[in-house]
């Protein structure tokens, strides 16, 4: 599939490539690990999510998509609490390794090569839609946004997880967080780190909650996630440490419903 179509932002094109390197660094090796049955976890410090009252709620039963699932771990913990999940991402690799997981694992699911912008999949497809430093971080969210709403049916809901904007300001290019602010809040939308191949997108709260209304949304919830007490520096995405996650979140889970057809 070709994701550099005229209407699309280069950013798809960018971050399949991070990706690609990233599958081979880190992903790939973590899949075995990530796809056994567990308790569900949050974020780079692993905050349990009956810690922050489920977000996700309910599972079984459910149709889901993961937009931007990369190994698609995710999903294989909701197959495996009777949800029926869709994983669709953008880059072969992470989705290859997905499907070895399946051979390996038994567990079985629909994938689909796509951007979070623009998915295949037929409107009010879905129950839940759902974003784990996917879409959410890595798609522009003026369109995958709205892809969400029109692949959720009416009264259907959209959690995800992405950076705290908090996290973003104070990020300082080389690497790490400062305890001071380091960019400027006007303005924030589309940014490249210095010398990162791939293009993230960040916007404050203000206007998430404009775009999420825009679509059809009720917010539900804001969950603004710390380390847990007893959180470890992660072994790859280092970028934040639990010193400073103490003080201030360092990722944010947004919990969102779709208007039913009677409101």
């Amino acid at each position: 599939m070709t994701h550099d179509q005229p209407d699309l932002p280069n950013s798809i094109s960018a971050n399949v490539a991070e990706w690609t390197q990233t599958n081979l660094e880190f992903t790939d090796a973590q899949a075995v690990g990530a796809w056994e049955p567990q308790e569900l976890a949050w974020g780079v410090f692993g905050v349990r999510e009956a810690a922050i009252g489920s977000p996700l709620g309910d599972v079984n039963g459910l149709d889901v998509v993961e937009l931007g699932c990369g190994t698609a771990y995710f999903s294989a913990q909701l197959a495996h609490r009777g949800a029926r999940p869709v994983g669709v991402d953008p880059t072969p690799a992470q989705l290859a390794t997905a499907r070895r997981m399946m051979e390996r694992t038994g567990v079985t699911f629909p994938l689909v090569e796509a951007p979070g912008e623009r998915v295949p999949l037929p409107d009010a497809s879905f129950d839940l839609a759902f974003s784990e430093f996917g879409a959410s971080l890595w798609a522009d969210p003026k369109l995958w946004v709205a892809e969400a709403a029109r692949l959720l049916r009416p009264g259907g809901r959209l959690v995800f997880l992405t950076n705290s904007f908090i996290s973003y300001l104070c990020a300082i290019d080389e690497g790490g967080t400062a305890e001071t602010l380091q960019r400027p809040q006007a303005g924030a939308y589309v940014y490249q780190w210095p010398g990162e191949t791939g293009i993230e997108y960040h916007i404050p709260h203000g206007d998430w909650i404009d775009l999420l209304r825009a679509n059809g949304f009720e917010i539900e919830r804001l969950i603004e996630l710390f380390a847990p007490a007893d959180a470890k520096e992660h072994s790859y995405y280092d970028y934040v440490k639990p010193e400073w996650a103490l003080k201030w979140p360092c990722e944010e889970i947004w919990v969102a419903r779709l208007a039913s057809a009677d409101e």
